[in-house]
């Protein structure tokens, strides 16, 4: 099974090419590699960003993610939101995100936070099973958003 850590600098460029990738596929989208870059380091640059975890296989880095964080008035605590998953293809499918999850949830718990949250794209019903294989569910609430071309 993999190690799962908190990612440092040293792990940039794999996260970056992770995130470039990950816009091709689910998206068909060339993300410029500068804009990229500058916003994986921000994240170390200032710690109230999120964090990004790793996963690694005999020292290869195989899957990132990050977590960011939502206050809850409701409940006087943060939710961490998991956004950016990204496992290289010859791992999919071989419980590599449930390590990270696993790592992540029982971190929060220590860490007191009121719960995980997550969005999927709406046809991805790989993900929408491995996600509820876990424990989670679609929850009360729809996503709607604006993004800025």
């Amino acid at each position: 099974m993999p190690v799962v850590r908190q990612a440092t600098r040293e792990d940039v460029s794999a996260i970056v090419n992770f995130q470039k990738k990950m816009a091709k596929e689910t998206e068909h989208l060339e993300l410029n590699e500068k804009i990229v870059e500058e916003g994986v380091n921000a994240v170390f640059t200032d710690k109230s960003r999120g964090k990004y975890f790793i996963a690694e296989d005999n020292y290869k880095i195989i899957a990132s993610l990050l977590i960011t964080y939502e206050w809850s008035d409701w409940r006087n605590s943060n939710i961490w939101w998991i956004q950016s998953v990204y496992v290289i293809p010859e791992y999919r499918r071989k419980g590599i995100f449930r390590e990270m999850y696993t790592f992540i949830k029982a971190l929060g718990e220590k860490q007191d936070i009121a719960g995980l949250r997550l969005y999927v794209e709406t046809n991805n019903t790989q993900a929408k099973m491995t996600y509820e294989a876990l424990g989670m569910n679609s929850g009360h609430y729809s996503f709607y958003e604006w993004m800025r071309k």
